[in-house]
């Protein structure tokens, strides 16, 4: 499958390493969004490397990528030697995006869970919901109206990631049927953790939203700041 490629690590272009191997449910959504965050690298002048081999978690493997993209991955995705590498590239100043399923990852290692900022713990069926933009100051929200209506699946997690986050949008349960978690439903969030920058969207379900000029605009703004450079 063409999208599955790493590329050597000889070149001195910034790069981004895009993750997405599964080891519970599969999103249908990852090739549409492989090819998403192609189109903003390509824009951006970043070479976009994508994998869901997890040898390629190793200190050298992951020098020159500016930042990691766990897109919708699933269940136990890293063996231990990659869970070290990982660490350590975010403790040299690493950058790490979670798209979606990304908060299914590793529930057993607890570092994850920092990195994430919260797990997944249930969601009701795809529907249309108000999102509130709670942080219109970053470039991730920046471009977004106060409230935003949008047709995504939207994730209950095992306890809310505030305080220890800076949360960018909620969504509002009383617009939509079967949340949980009450007044107060995070769904977009970034932070600093072990060394690094940490930015999570629960946006980004279905393959279509991989074509929205919105939600790319979402994850261009996110990368941007992960990298600190501008992405469209």
């Amino acid at each position: 499958m063409d999208d599955y490629l790493v590329t050597q690590q000889d070149s001195a272009e910034p790069r981004l390493l895009v993750y997405s191997r599964t080891a519970g449910y599969r999103h249908e959504s990852i090739p549409a969004g492989i090819r998403a965050l192609r189109l903003l690298g390509a824009r951006a002048g970043l070479t976009v490397d994508a994998t869901e081999d997890p040898a390629a978690f190793t200190p050298a493997g992951l020098v020159g990528y500016a930042a990691v993209i766990f897109l919708s991955t699933s269940g136990d995705v890293l063996d231990d030697a990659g869970r070290d590498a990982l660490r350590g590239y975010m403790a040299a100043g690493g950058a790490w995006l979670g798209i979606h399923g990304a908060a299914t990852t590793e529930y057993g290692w607890p570092y994850f869970g920092g990195l994430a900022g919260a797990r997944f713990a249930r969601h009701p069926a795809e529907q249309t919901a108000t999102v509130t933009v709670e942080d219109r100051g970053h470039p991730a929200t920046s471009h977004l109206p106060a409230t935003w209506a949008w047709h995504d699946e939207w994730y209950d997690f095992r306890a809310s990631p505030r305080p220890r986050v800076r949360v960018l949008l909620t969504v509002d349960e009383a617009s939509y049927d079967g949340g949980t978690m009450g007044a107060d439903h995070p769904v977009a969030w970034c932070h600093e953790h072990g060394g690094g920058r940490c930015l999570y969207t629960a946006l980004g379900h279905a393959a279509r939203t991989f074509a929205e000029p919105a939600f790319l605009r979402h994850l261009g703004g996110a990368l941007a700041w992960l990298t600190a450079g501008t992405l469209p």
